[in-house]
């Protein structure tokens, strides 16, 4: 029976390998002029057409040695999670286009987010909310206005979608009325990132988020997102070497920009094309494998890693399960930092609030399979076998009442009844749908106090108006 998959030393030498040399030659293209002569200032060299830059190994490994090893990311709670090469799994929403609850299916618009913010905020095995594009918002104003409605509608932490420079300073302001007198450094309450265009391409807008974000401390994702057969080679080895230089340049750049900015390493965003269909698949099993060579290739540049657990499916059907759990228990065994999907369909286009009720689920199952057993003496038991005897039953002790709770997986959302007493709403689907209307028919008071709404929208007005 095969083993795991897994990149021995000498494969994960052999990528880093590559992907140094592709940015030494032919380098990496920096549409930004400010950054790119920084970059050249800093020890790398000009490439064979404008603004590429040849970056040198030893370069790298500089800036790779001010990143810190771990990204600490603050709620309104007063909680702070870490993700690090050495940390437990913690789950993220993500972006989308289009929404899928009981109503249908539709563009997001401000009420669809502020709903699902909502349930996320209810949900214990969800760890942050990405934000997301809304309808009727205008794209330049997407990533604050965003930000905005999250936390009127959850007190947990706040990923932004970027949609432009000026949209970073925005968000930044309204993070710090959010921290109350903390510094972003201490509690970062919102963070970031972007994604490099490629292949061996960073744009302009790309470049200019890193830039005029820079200098407080936001933890920001570096995202490799190449696709196999599109803009990477069709093996799977070249698609992680073009992805894996991308994200390095990335790590380059903002140490240049902030050095000791967090950045996670995020090859687990890693496409392959569907060339029967010519789309991106996100549910296959060569994203897993991208998923789990990234989180060792973040592990052995002592970085934070990424992934994305998402399905092609576009219902709640066998399918969604299959890819959903395959990629949440692999991308977890591998020890990907933050994995990102929760509440997704449709080849990552879709969020759904029914769909984030259902991963929940499949997370605390992880969760409980991931933690495994003891065999200390209280759970080997032996005494109390003994004291039970043979042919003695185990229901009503003291030891089972003590222990079943922690010991047993106790579902929300799953279907463990009889046949016999099953109701007409026993199904999975039907299950999680009515989970999420008590969720939004529960009465709760306001998560921000009247002065703090009132801040965020006058900045938000501020920088409405241009």
């Amino acid at each position: 029976m095969d083993r795991a998959f897994c990149l021995s030393p000498d494969q994960i030498a052999k990528i880093d390998g590559a992907a140094r040399g592709l940015l030494e030659d032919p380098g990496i293209l920096l549409e930004d002029e400010e950054i790119y002569a920084a970059v050249i200032k800093a020890g790398a060299k000009p490439g064979a057409k404008p603004l590429v830059a040849r970056m040198p190994s030893a370069m790298i490994d500089d800036c790779l040695s001010r990143a810190p090893r771990e990204a600490r990311f603050a709620d309104r709670r007063g909680g702070i999670q870490t993700v690090s090469p050495d940390s437990p799994s913690r789950f993220w929403t993500g972006a989308a286009l289009f929404y899928l609850d009981k109503k249908g299916f539709r563009s997001i618009g401000q009420q669809d987010l502020a709903n699902f913010a909502r349930v996320i905020d209810a949900l214990d095995q969800v760890d942050v909310i990405v934000g997301t594009s809304t309808e009727e918002t205008p794209p330049a104003q997407r990533d604050f206005v965003g930000l905005r409605i999250m936390a009127q509608n959850t007190s947990k932490h706040l990923r932004a979608l970027s949609f432009s420079p000026r949209g970073g300073q925005a968000m930044i302001e309204m993070a710090r009325v959010l921290a109350d007198g903390r510094s972003l450094k201490e509690a970062p309450q919102f963070s970031m990132g972007f994604t490099a265009h490629g292949p061996l391409r960073w744009t302009s807008l790309a470049l200019g988020v890193y830039r005029l974000t820079a200098g407080h401390g936001i933890p920001v994702t570096i995202n490799g997102e190449p696709m196999a057969g599109a803009s990477a080679p069709v093996t799977l080895a070249g698609t992680a070497a073009v992805g894996t230089a991308e994200i390095l340049a990335g790590v380059v750049v903002n140490q240049l920009l902030e050095p000791g900015r967090p950045c996670l390493f995020n090859l687990g965003f890693a496409h392959v094309m569907d060339m029967r269909q010519g789309f991106a698949v996100t549910g296959g099993p060569e994203n897993v494998l991208l998923a789990v060579a990234g989180a060792q290739l973040a592990r052995h540049y002592g970085l934070p890693s990424v992934s994305w657990m998402c399905t092609d499916s576009l219902h709640y059907d066998a399918q969604n399960a299959l890819e959903k759990m395959m990629a949440a228990v692999t991308h977890a065994q591998a020890g990907v930092g933050a994995i990102w999907g929760v509440g997704q369909v449709e080849s990552e286009k879709t969020i759904s609030p029914v769909q984030a009720v259902i991963d929940d689920e499949i997370i605390a199952s992880l969760r409980r399979y991931l933690r495994g057993f003891s065999t200390d003496e209280e759970s080997l038991a032996l005494d109390e076998i003994r004291r039970v005897g043979i042919c003695g039953s185990f229901m009503d002790t003291d030891h089972t009442f003590a222990h079943f709770r922690e010991e047993i997986f106790l579902p929300d959302q799953l279907a463990r009844v009889q046949r016999m007493s099953a109701g007409p709403r026993a199904d999975l689907v039907s299950r999680a749908e009515d989970r999420v209307d008590a969720i939004l028919a529960a009465e709760r008071e306001p998560l921000l106090d009247e002065k703090t709404e009132r801040e965020l929208l006058a900045i938000e007005k501020r920088y409405a108006a241009g």
